[in-house]
């Protein structure tokens, strides 16, 4: 038995293709399945199966369209109810794909109908877990209903213990979520490769014997997840149309200056550091990186009009990584030198600077403005002590709360910030962004509070 791991850093999620060297089930696939078509060649195998362990929520599921593409059994757990044609499982099912021997496990909690998938081969086993046993914890229970989480709490400590119970400690784990994943919580392990007997040992819905103490403790450590889940399951139910990955034709220079001038969203790719020295008047920073797509989709509101301006090589990568959650029908600008898309345009910068800078505003005897937008949790774990908060994915609906004076932006590595500061100066506000990480405070002597 091959595992193929196919890896989505943005999104923090995994997705698998597991073959015998003749024949592959593919688990969990995202929605630009060429990445996984290539896998599959690569390995010389054909697919014959795909599998879902879940209705996802973090991003568009692509199974559908693989199985079509590819002539494969589409499997998903029968009673999820979706408006498209699958082969419906159920745990206690068995199958065969090739020489390998796939066992349905009901394991409900992160989802009502969460499914495992347990890969026996000879004496070797494989577990594929999803979203259900991840590395250190277990997936969030938060994602259907605030009624709900209770309930699949208990469920899922009751349904990963038992998969633990039933499968051999050497097996392989492989979760689709915990890679930086919101879909998961509980303490982060930095693992990237674990076995069902290392977390026996390890994660603490397994260690954890009160099954109250550690359904109270995950739900009080669970943390805002984006927006953009809202709108994912329903998408997923549906079935999603297959992703277009090209690059549209780009907008000419008139027509980058119409949409900017009717106060539609032009996002700038750029790193941040170049955004803060030079920009077109009306852009938004958002730098094309690994933490893109979520915050992207988490600040901007669903379903607006948005035009892409950067280097083809950004726009090419940013179009695939937000066909990954939904976002699709995108306008594009090519150019990574402002005064060159649209001439004559006004330009804009603002002051990008770190905390030594705060400081001496602080020793000068002003009193600086200080806008805080990282998550509520961050704030509440420690700020500083005049700071103004607001989490960025906040911002836009919460404008009439800001202050009328210099903003100083921070969050927790400079990312955030630079977005932030973006969205502040486009609404008529002069700001100052903090390009700095949050744990390099404590050393200023900047005065925070806990």
């Amino acid at each position: 038995m091959e595992v193929v791991t196919i890896e989505t850093p943005p999104l923090g999620d995994r997705s698998y293709l597991v073959h015998d060297g003749e024949v592959a089930l593919v688990i969990d696939p995202q929605r630009d399945i060429d990445r996984v078509e290539a896998a599959a060649r690569e390995a010389g195998v054909r697919i014959t199966h795909v599998a879902e362990t879940h209705i996802h929520n973090d991003y568009v599921m692509g199974g559908l369209t693989l199985a079509r593409q590819v002539g494969a059994s589409y499997l998903l757990n029968g009673a999820d109810e979706v408006a498209f044609e699958r082969d419906p499982v159920a745990g206690g099912d068995e199958f065969r794909v090739g020489s390998l021997t796939v066992q349905v496990i009901a394991t409900p909690g992160h989802t009502q109908h969460h499914l495992s998938y347990l890969l026996t081969h000879g004496h070797e086993q494989a577990v594929f877990s999803g979203g259900s046993l991840l590395y250190g914890s277990v997936g969030r229970t938060d994602l259907i209903t605030p009624q709900d989480t209770e309930r699949l709490t208990r469920a899922q400590y009751g349904s990963v213990r038992a998969l633990a119970a039933r499968v051999a400690d050497q097996a392989g784990l492989y979760p689709t979520h915990g890679f930086g994943s919101f879909c998961s919580s509980g303490p982060a392990t930095g693992l990237t490769r674990s076995t069902i007997g290392a977390q026996k040992q390890d994660n603490h819905a397994l260690t954890d014997p009160d099954e109250d103490h550690f359904v109270a403790t995950l739900i009080a450590g669970l943390t805002g997840y984006p927006s953009y889940y809202a709108h994912l399951g329903p998408i997923n139910r549906k079935g999603a149309d297959p992703a277009d990955l090209t690059v549209p034709t780009p907008l000419t220079a008139e027509e980058l200056r119409t949409r900017l001038d009717g106060g539609q969203w032009v996002v700038d790719l750029r790193d941040r550091a170049a955004f803060a020295h030079e920009h077109l008047r009306g852009t938004l920073s958002f730098a094309y990186s690994q933490h893109f797509t979520t915050f992207f989709g988490w600040t901007l509101p669903w379903g607006d009009p948005i035009t892409l301006v950067g280097t083809r090589e950004d726009v090419e990568s940013a179009i695939r990584d937000l066909s990954r959650i939904g976002i699709d029908d995108l306008r594009v600008a090519l150019g990574d030198r402002p005064a060159q898309l649209i001439a004559g345009h006004p330009l804009q910068s603002y002051p990008r600077t770190g905390w030594a800078e705060l400081l001496a505003e602080f020793h000068a005897g002003r009193e600086p403005v200080i806008l805080d937008v990282r998550r509520d949790d961050e704030y509440a774990s420690g700020h500083l002590a005049t700071a103004v908060h607001i989490p960025l994915h906040d911002l836009l609906e919460r404008l009439g709360e800001v202050p009328r004076a210099t903003l100083w932006v921070h969050c927790g590595s400079g990312y955030r910030a630079s977005i932030a500061a973006s969205i502040l100066q486009r609404a008529g506000h002069d700001v100052v962004h903090i390009d700095a990480p949050w744990d390099a405070v404590a050393p200023t002597g900047l005065p925070t509070t806990r």
